[in-house]
């Protein structure tokens, strides 16, 4: 028989040119749940990502960089899923609703794109405090997208902590954005300190004035835009 995708002659279970199924099977609960566990990566890379990087976060992306990156999920799909993860927690619990300071104004092109897309404006976010961490740990043999790497992987836990703390506000009936804000920023700055060398306190500093340095000028775009619009 010939290949229906690319109609070369199929003599085994695959096609030879384009890899396609000679034969597919059919739609089952089988079938949803391997789409499932694929779109994870639930069977060797989503939890297993999350666990090293919250033990062994500088050593884990090292070895993604350098030695193997077949047991963690990629970072940008890690960085989109995790924000997703916020995101829907978010809307259910309308967690934005409970902080008037911090609501998004809706009628606001800019930042209602923001809200909708929380995982592409966490890569945006991660670009720019990455060229402030390549700026100020320029002497390390990592390059700029590297680091990238780096920043989407620690982001995304980022965004795994919002999420526990939303949820355990939602059972305590207790404010602790303050609380989860402040443990964010804490894992982001060991993270990175631990990826570079974080027996230097000098780190930490340096590590501290790129994440506030690209978040403000996260922000300054934002504005920029906003009036651009």
């Amino acid at each position: 028989m010939n290949c229906k995708s690319c109609n070369i002659e199929v003599i085994s279970k695959f096609c030879p040119n384009c890899g396609q199924k000679a034969q597919l099977e059919r739609i089952n609960g089988h079938y949803i749940k391997y789409e499932i566990q694929h779109l994870f990566h639930f069977e060797k890379g989503f939890f297993y990502t999350i666990r090293e990087l919250l033990l062994r976060p500088g050593q884990s992306v090292r070895t993604f960089l350098t030695e193997n990156r077949s047991k963690y999920m990629k970072p940008i799909t890690f960085i989109i899923v995790t924000s997703l993860i916020y995101t829907l927690v978010n809307q259910y619990f309308n967690i934005d609703g409970q902080y008037e300071n911090l609501k998004l104004q809706k009628t606001e092109i800019i930042q209602k794109w923001m809200q909708d897309h929380v995982g592409y404006s966490n890569i945006l976010l991660g670009v720019l405090i990455a060229f402030f961490v390549k700026l100020f740990f320029r002497k390390y043999n990592y390059n700029f997208y590297e680091i990238l790497i780096l920043l989407c992987y620690i982001m995304g836990v980022g965004m795994l902590i919002f999420t526990v703390f939303a949820l355990l506000q939602e059972l305590i009936h207790f404010d602790l954005l303050g609380i989860s804000s402040f443990s964010v920023i804490a894992y982001t700055t060991f993270a990175i300190a631990d990826f570079f060398e974080r027996t230097k306190p000098a780190n930490y500093v340096k590590i501290l004035f790129a994440y506030i340095l690209g978040s403000l000028l996260f922000s300054i775009l934002v504005v920029f835009f906003k009036i651009f619009i």
